[in-house]
């Protein structure tokens, strides 16, 4: 296999840090050096060789970064997707870069414990007393397995500390948006056990009105409380336990929060009319235990135990109008727990770790609906030709009468859904130093899995068939679509029998490292990572249909440098990924309900980041990154009534360029401030033809904050799209609604502490 390495990346590395910072983040190597932990394995960012971007507590603080959604805006090759509904990392959708298939291709993970990929937008993923976060992009299958072809982002709260300490936040903003926040903690026995605590508070308005309801549309209602024991016992050396409990709950907030197009400035005129209730009320546990006892001569045992419960009850309204035609009510819940157990060496010439793992995991989902789907014309013109005799053109007339008539077919729809998988995994890693600058990479995974779904659903026509006596002559071939569309809908009811797959993997790795002098290295990894298999439902033939795991080899270079006697960092990955047995999700003729996944062809993808910081005096530092990325389907053929061949296009929510840039200044007298922008290239929302006809435009974000920091209290003003930047992220052609950008804010925080 050719590969091709066409591009360069870097890792922004930020040395300045505060005070407060330096504490929760204190390692054998130094307070200026950031730590990098989602690998398994303490490691300073400048000998970590995957890419990764590290936002550190600080920077959440100075750019007022509140939830890891922001993040994502300002993070090269990461993108948001449909509102707040997911993400991307190097042009891979989190759910899948069509549509396809059940498991995440990116997990993000608080503590340790993967967040369910299907409620992001309603997740505890809240910054508020966060010590760091990591955004690995490229696949770490070996690591962590089945959910991380894409990437992975790790999410570390701050751990209690043997000393005293507390701090609050008030924010307000623009739409009536509040924020209070506190968190604290110290000693319960000193040097041996300690607690910390922190909650938050968060409400808006939103920005956009619903002029049915006379309501808003898209208003935040969240709650967050956290509390953590670290016990480090004197009688047991080397010994530490971590217990962390977390609950979060959101009301009203829904992922898709869409406006109105057709009003001529949509995006400073921000309405939307339909009459049911859009909205999530989502409540969410989540348990963790850190178990770690140092062995000595290098040797650490570690054991963590994660627990997840999340319960949601949601409504949508189906047809975007005032009519109360086509609405959703559902309930359900995620329910996820997983162990690992791991073995960590470092010694003189050898570094690694190697693990064993198991998940087990449940989804459940009820829904009532009143839905509805477009009369399947070409369907009907198909069956009076084969079952009438009809002629081609008379077959049609026919078929686009009856659709003048019956343009839509409502159903009554009810589902009863579940999954349960089972996961078990064998992994290690290690890096052998051969010489005290060439050193050695590799790894592997095993990894086992067994998941079921099972399915019930019951469809019933909820409205009225058009009359046969009132087409004359044609009353026969009436009745006879009649029977036809009756006979489809109840196509879609029924009891699938349960549906149960087994995987198995082997995930590689491999890799050469050369230091050239202590300040440059550059490495070269090749990657195995997939995307298990699995069991689609078809709503509309109420039929489960099997679908095949989905590979892609990774092969990254990387760049590590740091210049100006420390002062300069440039760091750098490049990348190619080659993609077989893609799963997407295809049509089947018979309406928009007519889908399943299937494994529909291969792609590659190529890019690479580059990301620097500067720090010119303790006064002033800048930081910028550039991301690029090409994608493109190079098989892709699916049954949609006809064969469709999508080759050549490229990925949805895959930015070709995203680059950001921000600078801090630290005046005299305890004056501060921070100017960040960033940028994402056009994209397209879709894969499908015409993809012209979804591709929204770039846009360029520009945010700023000025404040004044005393002894234990701060006050900061700041600015979001300062520039006014109107921009879509997703437009839905068939109700002429779109997604839009946040509009300008701005704010006040006061912030206070010791």
């Amino acid at each position: 296999m050719r590969i091709q390495l066409v591009a360069v990346s870097t890792v922004l590395y930020c040395s300045a840090l505060s005070s407060s910072a330096m504490a929760e983040d204190a390692s054998p190597y130094g307070e200026d050096v950031i730590i990098v932990t989602g690998e398994k394995a303490e490691r300073p960012l400048q000998e970590t060789t995957a890419s990764v971007s590290v936002i550190t507590g600080e920077k959440l603080k100075r750019e007022n970064i509140v939830s890891v959604l922001d993040i994502f805006q300002r993070t090269a090759n990461v993108a948001e997707t449909r509102g707040s509904a997911g993400f991307s990392i190097r042009g891979i959708d989190q759910r899948g870069v069509s549509g396809g298939g059940d498991a995440a291709t990116a997990t993000i993970f608080v503590d340790g414990a993967p967040v369910f990929q299907n409620i992001l937008s309603h997740a505890p993923t809240d910054l508020w007393d966060v010590a760091q976060v990591e955004i690995f992009r490229g696949p770490q299958s070996t690591l962590q397995g089945v959910n991380s072809l894409a990437g992975a982002v790790h999410i570390r709260t701050s751990d209690p500390t043997f000393e005293w300490s507390a701090k609050t936040r008030f924010l307000l903003s623009s739409f009536d948006t509040r924020q209070f926040a506190m968190a604290g903690g110290g000693p319960i026995i000193a040097d041996e056990l300690a607690f910390r605590v922190s909650a938050e508070k968060r409400d808006s308005d939103g920005y956009i009105h619903n002029v049915t309801r006379d309501a808003s549309e898209n208003p935040v209602d969240s709650a967050s409380l956290r509390a953590k024991l670290l016990w480090s016992p004197s009688a047991l050396s080397g010994f530490e336990a971590k217990l962390s409990y977390h609950h979060f709950e959101s009301k009203d907030q829904y992922q898709f929060p869409y406006v109105d197009r057709s009003v001529p400035d949509y995006h400073n005129d921000r309405t939307f009319a339909a009459d049911y209730h859009n909205h999530v009320d989502m409540n969410s546990d989540q348990a963790t235990l850190d178990l770690s006892y140092a062995l000595g001569a290098g040797l650490s045992l570690h054991a963590l135990s994660t627990y997840s419960d999340a319960s949601f009850y949601r409504q949508f309204d189906g047809d975007f109008s005032p009519a109360s035609f086509a609405y959703s009510d559902g309930t359900g819940g995620h329910e996820n727990f997983t162990q690992e157990l791991r073995l960590n060496y470092e010694g003189e010439r050898l570094d690694g770790l190697v693990g064993l793992f198991y998940s087990h995991k449940t989804r459940t989902e009820q829904s009532d609906q009143a839905s509805f789907s477009p009369t399947p014309t070409n369907t009907i013109a198909a069956l009076l030709q084969a079952a009438a005799g009809f002629d081609a053109a008379t077959a049609s007339a026919i078929a686009n009468l009856y659709t003048s008539v019956l343009p839509l077919v409502p159903v009554d729809y009810d589902t009863d859904f579940s999954t349960r998988t089972e996961t078990t995994a064998i992994f290690a890693d290690a890096r052998f130093r051969l010489t005290e600058r060439l050193s050695l990479l590799g790894g592997f995974r095993y990894e086992r899995e067994r998941n079921k779904v099972d399915n019930e659903a019951i469809a019933q026509f909820a409205g009225t068939l058009p009359d046969p006596t009132a087409f004359g002559p044609l009353a026969p071939a009436i009745a006879g679509i009649n029977g036809g569309i009756l006979a489809l809908v109840q196509d879609a009811s029924g009891s699938a029998p349960p549906g149960s797959r087994t995987f198995e993997a082997f995930l590689p790795k491999a890799g050469i490292e050369m230091a050239w002098t202590p300040d440059l290295s550059t490495a070269f990894v090749a990657q195995r990572g997939y995307r298990s298999g699995g069991n689609s439902f078809n709503i509309a033939r109420s039929q489960l249909f099997a679908y095949d795991p989905e590979y892609i080899w990774n092969y990254e270079l990387s760049l590590r440098s740091v210049w100006l006697d420390g002062r300069l960092t440039a760091n750098a990955n490049a990348f190619y990924v080659d993609w077989t047995r893609q799963q997407t999700q295809a049509n089947f003729g018979n309406g928009p309900f007519d889908e399943h996944t299937v494994n529909a062809g291969k792609s590659h993808l190529y890019g690479f980041e580059v990301e620097l910081a500067h720090r010119l005096s303790p006064a002033f530092d800048w930081y910028a990154s550039i991301g690029h990325v090409r994608t493109k389907f190079d098989e892709f053929t699916v049954d949609q009534g006809s064969i469709t061949d999508l080759s050549g296009l490229q990925f949805a929510y895959a930015p070709k360029w995203t680059l950001s840039a921000g600078a801090n200044l630290r005046f005299g007298g305890g004056f501060n401030a921070n100017v960040n922008a960033s940028y994402r290239s056009a994209v397209y929302t879709e894969t499908t033809l015409p993809q012209s006809s979804y591709r929204v435009g770039g846009r360029t974000l520009v945010n700023a904050r000025v404040g004044y920091e005393a002894e234990y209290w701060s006050l900061s003003l700041f600015a979001n799209n300062i520039f006014d930047e109107e921009y879509d992220q997703y437009v839905y052609n068939d109700f002429n609604t779109a997604i839009i950008g946040a509009p300008p804010s701005v704010g006040l925080i006061f912030e206070a502490g010791f």
